[in-house]
């Protein structure tokens, strides 16, 4: 007798639940929805349905590899971001909802850079998958986007995600350690930087410390290293009326404005994240001093 989408989504739960693993039953949707290509209600509305052969080897699978703990998206290999699709590899940071927030706020700016100069240039330090700088572009179809990062892995993901989203003509991926390479100004920098404190790093859930690249994660002995590159050559590389937007940890909010304060950068905008916590900040020049 042929297994159903409910045993399956029964035994998968199951599994998860017994390993101790959360969200086990929300998990294993994701998971067969992904897998499958289905809806998440139709994982559950066609339950009775029979699964392959195949296609039960394919789940069980997916389920072995979340039992050690490899995060769901991960297995699938790409995860939604602002509504778009995003490939992931090994060193790229998995996006997240919380980031989202950095791209809705950073929308109003980019749309008055062009209706102030007719266009607007970004570039986007450290861009994994690209998800931040190619929402912007899909989002604002006047403007341009320089992404970089240090790794040529995560720069190929990006350029791949690029190019499944229709925006590669707008879009120039550069191998560059923060500024290294950039030879420009731009009227926007954005950048969701590493800023766990590295001995922090360690004790997070595996699911992040085993999956998503160290690199993306340690942000130094106090977590304002990349704040710090960042901060210190922004005047070099943004234009007049620039801004710049910034995702940072729950508790950065006062170091990291100290820190581009010091750089005649003024804090024009903050916001906090879909759990309440300080998120991103938006700065400007500070035409005052």
């Amino acid at each position: 007798m042929a297994e159903t989408l409910a045993s399956l989504v029964a035994e998968s739960r199951d599994r998860l639940r017994a390993a101790g693993i959360e969200h086990a039953a929300l998990d294993v949707r994701h998971l067969i929805s992904g897998l499958l290509d289905l809806s998440l209600s139709a994982v559950v509305s066609r339950g009775r349905e029979p699964v392959s052969e195949t296609d039960a080897a394919r789940i069980r699978a997916a389920v072995e590899r979340r039992l050690a703990r490899e995060p769901v998206y991960r297995i699938l290999g790409e995860r939604e971001f602002f509504g778009l699709p995003f490939k992931l590899s090994k060193e790229t940071l998995e996006p997240r909802p919380d980031t989202e927030t950095l791209v809705d706020r950073m929308i109003p700016y980019l749309r008055a850079i062009v209706a102030r100069k007719g266009h607007c240039d970004i570039i986007d330090l450290g861009t994994g998958t690209g998800a931040i700088c190619l929402t912007l572009l899909s989002e604002v179809l006047e403007a341009r986007g320089t992404a970089t990062d240090i790794s040529k892995d995560a720069l190929s993901t990006a350029t791949e995600n690029a190019a499944a989203l229709g925006l590669a003509d707008r879009f120039s991926p550069l191998l560059s350690n923060w500024y290294e390479k950039v030879d420009r100004r731009y009227d926007v920098i954005v950048s969701n930087p590493p800023y766990i404190r590295s001995n922090v790093v360690k004790e997070l859930e595996p699911e992040v410390r085993l999956y998503d690249p160290a690199a993306a994660l340690d942000g130094g002995d106090d977590g304002l290293d990349a704040y710090r590159a960042i901060a210190s050559q922004a005047g070099h590389h943004l234009e007049t009326h620039g801004v710049i937007g910034l995702e940072i940890g729950f508790d950065q909010k006062e170091a990291v404005t100290a820190l581009f304060n010091a750089e005649n950068l003024r804090l024009c905008e903050e916001a906090k994240d879909l759990g309440g916590n300080d998120r991103v900040l938006i700065f400007e020049r500070d035409t005052n001093r």
